[in-house]
């Protein structure tokens, strides 16, 4: 595939950069992707006021032409999704039928989002004799949407959708780690809206804080780490924006002793090592029952070591590399200082080019047994092909250990008594819940308010709860 570059896109018009950045192939580090436009703060500023232009024109849209346009945007993502899988692929790492599929994803997104607008934009009335009081949803005005790489088009969408439909319009920053294939399908997508209304810039940290800080963003919506939504948190109370973080999870999976090991541990090892376990609410480790570990731990440990890790386009591979070199090299520090510690761990999978591997980011499955439920390789979020295993006596002292981090996006639980996992799911400290899956269902997709508790983020993503981040109520009293 032929070397592109992606300049910033604002008010529906390509801007040439200040500089630009390479993007290589993670996966064969000797290969250049493309270049990407990078902005400065005065192109920030151009962005964000071209979107606050068209926010006093889309706000008057009449909401059914919004959402005819988003219903349209939406079989636009679906007749994209071939077009852009290859180039996603290679500049993020992620196999080239998972990128096809996110596009799929991000189109039922949008749809859902433009279906639940008309009822939930509609005023609410309340009347008796003497009074009258009507409650309105309104918007705030321009949108800062910033984005991990590690799902790109999904998670723009989680924001892109809501807000436009509620009549606001966004300037978005994509990772720099994927935003070719994000910023080409923005485009096509953009075509459809009036200009202004979607706008992108792309950029380092300072083009983050340029934007986190414009007076006239209303809301920043981030989806990342902890540690940058702590300064954007800074950066928004200078002037009191309004602010919704999806952040990290170490999202634990308990298996209770009645659970099927061959149902069960086949879907745990693909919802761990998925994306070569790097998404947010990946199950990042595992407790199994004392009594039955060895052997549902040796049916893991056969399901891992199916796994076959190559090129995102070996149509062999069903797991790639790491996406960037710092976090490849957190995950292999994190691993040798569990090594150090005593404790073991068995690398699985099969390398499918020896060529590739020595010019990429790839690491092997790994799991790790019986760690101390204490050690760094449980407590912190690894975001990589790595999943501790561990020991567990009685069920309370599963849900204690599951609940003892600062984390809290996701969690499941594997039984064959319903009643019994709702039990022990509605104990745990997760803003969502699994039984026997871990991942949303399309029913879960559309009604799961997304996000997390405790250090896991603010707000929610998906659902009218979703939606409700983009408003502002406006409420009036008339006295008869």
């Amino acid at each position: 595939m032929a070397s592109i570059r992606v300049e910033l896109f604002i008010n529906n018009q390509d801007v040439p950069g200040r500089s630009y950045l390479v993007v290589k192939d993670p996966g064969r580090l000797s290969d250049r992707v493309g270049e990407l436009a990078q902005a400065d703060g005065s192109q920030v500023d151009e962005a964000v006021r071209a979107a606050h232009r068209a926010f006093h024109t889309w706000r008057d849209t009449p909401l059914p032409q919004r959402v005819a346009l988003l219903q349209a945007a939406a079989a636009l993502l679906d007749a994209q999704a071939s077009t852009v899988a290859e180039l996603m692929a290679l500049e993020s790492g992620m196999l080239i039928a998972t990128c096809r599929q996110e596009v799929h994803t991000a189109a039922h997104i949008v749809r859902d989002n433009a279906g639940m607008a008309i009822d939930f934009l509609t005023p609410q009335v309340i009347e008796d004799d003497t009074s009258w009081v009507g409650i309105e949803k309104r918007p705030m005005g321009v949108v800062a949407g910033i984005v991990s790489w590690n799902a790109p088009v999904v998670l723009t969408m989680r924001k892109l959708a809501p807000a436009l439909a509620c009549g606001n319009t966004i300037v978005i920053k994509p990772s720099p780690s994927a935003a070719l294939g994000l910023s080409l399908l923005l485009r096509r997508f953009a075509a459809l809206f009036p200009s202004g209304v979607i706008n992108v810039v792309h950029g380092d940290a300072d083009v983050g804080t340029a934007l986190t800080t414009h007076p006239l963003v209303r809301k920043v919506s981030f989806t990342g780490g902890g540690k940058v939504a702590s300064a954007i948190m800074r950066n928004a109370a200078e002037t009191m924006k309004n602010v919704q973080f999806e952040l990290g999870g170490n999202d634990p999976a308990i298996v209770l002793d009645d659970a099927d090991p061959d149902e069960v541990m086949p879907r745990i090892a693909q919802a761990a090592f998925r994306r070569a376990g790097q998404f947010c609410f990946a199950i990042k480790r595992v407790y199994l029952p004392a009594s039955r570990y060895d052997l549902f731990f040796d049916r893991l440990r056969a399901e891992v070591d199916r796994l076959q890790v190559g090129h995102p386009l070996d149509k062999r591979a069903n797991m790639g590399p790491m996406n960037n070199r710092a976090q490849w090299q957190f995950v292999k520090d994190l691993v040798q200082r569990t090594r150090d510690a005593g404790t073991e761990v068995l690398e699985l999978g099969e390398v499918l080019d020896a060529e590739d591997w020595s010019q990429g980011y790839y690491l092997r499955p790994m799991l790790v047994r019986h760690p101390e439920p204490n050690a760094d390789i449980v407590l912190v979020e690894q975001f990589g092909p790595v999943l501790p295993v561990v020991a567990y006596r009685h069920e309370s002292e599963a849900i204690r250990m599951a609940n003892q981090t600062e984390l809290g996006l996701g969690s499941s639980v594997w039984s064959r008594d319903r009643e019994r996992a709702l039990a022990v799911a509605r104990q745990l400290e997760s803003g969502m819940g699994f039984i026997n899956q871990a991942a949303a269902s399309r029913l879960g997709q559309r009604h799961m308010p997304f996000g997390g508790v405790k250090q896991s983020g603010i707000g929610r993503e998906s659902s009218e709860v979703g939606m409700a981040e983009y408003v502002e109520y406006q409420a009036i009293n008339y006295s008869k």
